[in-house]
């Protein structure tokens, strides 16, 4: 018998177009799910039980009728709670916004619901967004799918687990430095990072703007295509026979495997080996311009993360968790100028990256996450220790943020390891088709 609450989004869609599948049963079946799950109220931050229910049936008469709107036309899916949906809280995972009720939904969200996915609720998040390890004792902590003492990742925390835990067929996310892969991979899931504005970001509670974009966690590639396609209002991504054979793949060596784990780093090799039997031609590169961009990260992310929340922050900062209000406070220690000329330096880093370092390359390869997910208990009783894996786990993500690369996490088999392709810049779906041959070799272990 076929546990449709595990089952992708894609399949569930192509059930409810076949007659197999009713949206409002299923719909029912994950708000049931959701609802008696022991740990909801820390994954879900509210259930919309009245619009999922309102959805699934305009779902199910559309179908009923031949006039379904997509392929995910009545599947129920879960929203992290910084993005906007209009009449229900909306709080970032923050007490600075406590009791916030946007007036209408995010483009995104608009969209999703224009093709007809139905919205379950929102998801619990780190503090405003601002931290990869998906820790927030403010509101709640999600905890991670395959061992519940562990770090769920952040900040994208709920959304990951209501997919890894059956309680929504697919999640939408944001990443700013790496918060839709890193939960993705702790969780055994697909994660996809856009292009920074390939998805409209207009609804969406800002962390770092020139950096936020939004992304869908699922369980497999073709989900998270037709996701993106969904809530960029485009075509979605050609998968058909999607191989790696031919596939010409660069590993990045270096800084992604510095202070690395073990097991990471034995999964990203096992998956490689993989990819190369069949039949992807795998290069090993350095790159300066790499470093050179990674080393501007303290002047970029948190001066404009505190730019934009320092008002807020600073008339009620006991609201806010230590760890996060210090990294918020970290940004307004930097100079204007000093703002601007690492902008600079990083347009031109990222010209040069691409003349001289990704050319030629179908993706770019490193271990998703360097480190695996740590202990939750350790992690709320050392400040120091937070702080060092919180930057390790971020630290290979936010390559493609600083140099505006999409990006998708791949499990490999082994459990929290993920194996991350980048492409280039604005050629998503190109990404997303290396991707699912990329996938397609890796689901053989």
């Amino acid at each position: 018998m076929v546990d449709w609450l595990r089952e992708s989004a894609v399949r569930q869609g192509r059930a409810i177009l076949a007659g197999v599948l009713d949206p409002i049963d299923q719909t029912e079946a994950y708000l049931e799910a959701a609802g008696k799950h022991p740990d909801s109220k820390r994954i879900y931050a509210r259930l919309t039980a009245a619009r999922a229910r309102s959805e699934a049936v305009a779902a199910h008469d559309r179908a009923k009728s031949e006039q379904r709107h997509s392929v995910l036309d009545g599947v129920a899916i879960s929203w992290k709670d910084n993005i906007d949906s209009g009449g229900t809280l909306t709080e970032a995972g923050s007490k600075l916004l406590e009791a916030r009720i946007p007036r209408k939904d995010a483009t995104v969200l608009s969209r999703a619901t224009r093709e007809g996915l139905v919205c379950l609720g929102k998801t619990h998040m780190t503090e405003l967004a601002f931290s990869g390890l998906g820790l927030n004792p403010s509101t709640a902590t999600p905890p991670n799918a395959l061992d519940s003492d562990l770090a769920p990742g952040g900040s994208s925390s709920g959304a990951a687990v209501s997919v890894a835990l059956g309680l929504a067929a697919a999640a939408i996310g944001s990443d700013t430095g790496g918060s839709v892969r890193v939960p993705a991979a702790w969780n055994g899931l697909v994660g996809f990072k856009p292009t920074h504005d390939a998805v409209p970001e207009k609804g969406v509670v800002p962390l770092c703007r020139k950096f936020d974009v939004v992304g869908p966690i699922a369980r497999c590639v073709e989900d998270c295509a037709e996701l993106f396609a969904v809530m960029a209002g485009d075509r979605g991504a050609d998968l058909h026979g999607a191989t790696s054979k031919g596939l010409r793949l660069m590993v990045l060596d270096g800084l992604p495997f510095e202070d690395a784990e073990e097991s990471p780093v034995a999964a990203f090799q096992d998956a490689l080996d993989r990819l190369g039997r069949a039949g992807a031609q795998i290069t090993h590169v350095s790159s300066d311009w790499m470093d050179q961009a990674m080393a501007l990260s303290p002047d970029l992310f948190a001066p404009e993360a505190y730019g934009i929340w320092r008002a807020q922050i600073e008339d009620a900062p006991e609201l806010m968790w230590p760890p996060i209000l210090e990294r918020f406070r970290g940004g307004g220690k930097l100079g204007a100028a000093d703002y601007v000329a690492a902008w600079e330096q990083l347009v031109r880093i990222r010209r040069k990256w691409i003349k001289e370092v990704a050319s030629g390359y179908d993706a770019i390869l490193v271990p998703t996450v360097p480190i695996l997910p740590p202990e939750t208990r350790r992690l709320m009783a050392d400040s120091e220790y937070f702080t060092r894996a919180n930057l390790l786990t971020l630290r290979n993500t936010r390559i493609a943020n600083v140099l505006n690369l999409p990006a998708v996490t791949l499990p490999t088999g082994y459990p929290g390891c993920g194996l991350m392709l980048m492409g280039h810049a604005g050629r998503d779906r190109h990404l997303l088709r290396v991707a699912a041959g990329a996938e397609a070799s890796l689901s053989v272990i």
